[in-house]
């Protein structure tokens, strides 16, 4: 099933030709393309979307300026943004060149206190400055944070919890510095969305000790839409979105709710750094962020795809009584 099968008439004109270049230009596909996303553009004017970038779309120069120019674009339209991002290849990366190996487990990385500290660097340092300058290069006024920024996110640090590791084994993990989020106080992003900034939100938490926790960039994506009570939540991934089938690109699944994504899980078809994703979504479409989305980030104009079009290019997520609305009305994405 796609986002929306139901076909938009658009009055169509012969193409015209530019006889300096001899070459045909056909305007209409332009013009069409415009009155088709025009109903969108109206719906989401002044509203916030949060939009996560993974650490495969930050690792490409070529596909951030893409994903960076789609941006600038809702900007634009005065659709509120919110861009949160992680790095997890990043810092995998620092890690092993500062002798360390990194360990995930369920998708979800142990933090000890050297980890903590690459962390820091790559997060809050060297990824997110080059977010912002790939953003001012297209005229995005955004500033630069952190969860320990205003107290916008206060976490505790998880104790030892249990878990089911990627194997089907069940085990004791302790985590390390990484913390779960209690608390997402959005009044300093509040006041940079009303003066017409973007913040790029960096995956680190705090709490009133003066503890620096590592937050799942998911995490903090689905706490901040839910805080600011978000239209939209945005994956951008280095996957096409939630697959049945992970070794089978073309068994997509184009939209779900929360109880189809819970059995996907419990079939065991979602493994690794999707499960987090999943889980996140599925806490936001329940905590009232109306559609998620997980979409390829590298995929060219993937963002404005999934946001204009009703075809969408990957899955969006929503609520049960969302869906039932969705299903009943022309407006799909």
């Amino acid at each position: 099933m796609t986002h929306d099968s139901r076909p938009v008439t658009l009055d169509q004109r012969p193409p015209t030709v530019d006889h300096r270049r001899n070459v045909t230009i056909d305007s209409t596909k332009g013009i069409a393309g415009l009155k088709g996303a025009l109903r969108y553009v109206r719906a989401y004017r002044d509203h916030v979307f949060v939009v996560k970038l993974g650490g495969d779309v930050l690792a490409d120069r070529e596909v951030l300026d893409q994903v960076a120019a789609q941006l600038a674009l809702l900007y634009s339209l005065s659709i509120r943004l919110v861009v949160v991002h992680g790095g997890g290849p990043q810092a995998s990366a620092m890690s092993r060149r500062l002798g360390q190996e990194p360990q995930l487990i369920a998708g979800r990385r142990v933090t000890d206190s050297g980890a903590l500290e690459v962390a820091k660097m790559v997060y809050a340092g060297l990824l997110n400055t080059d977010l912002l300058a790939a953003l001012r290069e297209h005229d995005i006024q955004a500033v630069g944070l952190s969860g320990v920024d205003a107290d916008l996110l206060t976490a505790r640090r998880r104790p030892p919890v249990r878990v089911v590791d990627d194997s089907g084994t069940a085990r004791e993990v302790d985590f390390g510095h990484v913390g779960d989020i209690e608390l997402a106080d959005p009044r300093v992003l509040t006041t940079l969305l009303d003066a017409r900034f973007v913040p790029v939100v960096a995956s680190l938490a705090g709490d009133g000790d003066g503890n620096v926790y590592n937050v799942n960039a998911d995490t903090v994506a689905e706490s901040l839409a839910v805080a600011l009570k978000a239209q939209k939540l945005i994956f951008l991934t280095g996957a096409p979105g939630v697959l049945r089938d992970r070794d089978d690109p073309t068994s997509l699944v184009t939209f779900a709710d929360p109880d189809e994504l819970a059995a996907l899980m419990a079939s065991g078809a979602l493994s690794g750094g999707m499960r987090p994703k999943v889980e996140a979504c599925i806490r936001a479409a329940t905590g009232g962020v109306e559609r998620t989305h997980i979409i390829d980030g590298r995929a060219p104009d993937s963002l404005l795809l999934e946001v204009f079009t009703g075809a969408g290019c990957g899955t969006m997520i929503v609520g049960r009584k969302e869906k039932a609305t969705y299903l009943g009305v022309d407006l799909a994405t």
